[in-house]
């Protein structure tokens, strides 16, 4: 069963950075939505960011617009997070996702099927 790997995760203070990557490697990479929740203490799981895989359309979501940064790279079959400027409301078990097909309102629908990684933690504390 393909997975998804994630890497990156770890202890900032703030205002630190930090970046995630997500190899997709026994995928077919082009053609799906992939990115990042994150599920901080307390909270709901969160979409974070997406991008279309062989393509150019990114989504961001409000609370880390300026912040962070989502790309690819189509030869490793890689996405990755840049996280810079960090806040302690920031500390989540941060996952990587991923949605065939190219639709961020799927992707981000909570009940739509969609592989998971496993998980990398980022923690902001000073």
């Amino acid at each position: 069963q393909a997975q998804l790997v994630e890497s990156g995760g770890g202890s900032v203070k703030p205002g630190g950075s930090l970046t995630l990557s997500c190899v997709a490697s026994e995928y077919t990479f082009n053609g799906n939505t992939m990115g990042w929740f994150r599920q901080g203490p307390g909270k709901e799981r969160e979409g974070v960011a997406g991008i279309f895989t062989g393509g150019v359309a990114t989504f961001h979501d409000d609370s880390v617009k300026g912040r962070f940064t989502i790309s690819q790279d189509k030869d490793k079959k890689t996405v990755y997070l840049q996280m810079n400027s960090l806040e302690p409301e920031d500390t989540a078990m941060y996952y990587c996702a991923l949605r065939r097909g190219w639709s961020f309102g799927e992707f981000l629908r909570n009940s739509a099927s969609k592989d998971w990684g496993q998980g990398t933690q980022v923690t902001v504390s000073s």
